[in-house]
């Protein structure tokens, strides 16, 4: 399991960033809505209490003022990146594997229990939504405007509501700086 500090530098990666203390700090200063946001999830996901108290208030604020609401609960891997960082939600139960780019409008639920598990290096356009226990694989693409109610192959560009396989030709393909 990696620290919370390796996650929060892990997050910061993916910007095209070599992660260190000052680039964490001109980040959290700077507009970049996505970054703030993964820093103050991953701060009050931490197991020390004392950091965790102030940073659920921090989250708290940022989830108002982006309109997102991804649960400090969910387990997510490192490499988080939100794309446009606005209106995103994620249930408590959802697992999202590394290097996972959550795109503007995203939902991510369940009504009856578990949410999706999400593999590496996944991209999930906007206005998507998985709905339920769907398993998707490593590798995936997922277009904008989808509904995913059945798992996903590995390798796979999925579009469309319902969502349909269209190929498996160019995984992961926006992907950019993984961790």
């Amino acid at each position: 399991m990696m620290s919370t500090l390796e996650l929060i530098k892990a997050d910061l990666s993916r910007f095209g960033v070599t992660p260190s203390w000052v680039q964490i700090i001109i980040n959290l200063l700077k507009d970049n809505r996505s970054f703030k946001y993964t820093f103050w999830l991953r701060a009050a996901s931490s197991a020390n209490i004392a950091i965790s108290l102030f940073s659920r208030l921090m989250l708290r604020h940022y989830s108002n003022k982006y309109q997102i609401q991804i649960s400090r609960l969910a387990v997510i891997g490192p490499g988080l990146y939100l794309g446009h960082a606005t209106t995103i939600v994620v249930s408590k139960s959802a697992i999202i594997g590394k290097n996972c780019n959550l795109s503007h409008f995203v939902n991510i639920g369940s009504n009856h229990g578990l949410a999706a598990t999400i593999g590496d290096n996944v991209y999930i356009g906007p206005n998507s939504c998985l709905v339920e226990a769907v398993k998707i694989s490593d590798n995936v693409t997922i277009g904008a405007g989808s509904t995913v109610v059945k798992s996903l192959p590995l390798n796979a560009t999925a579009v469309g509501n319902p969502s349909k396989v269209i190929n498996y030709s160019d995984p992961a393909q926006y992907i950019n700086n993984p961790y």
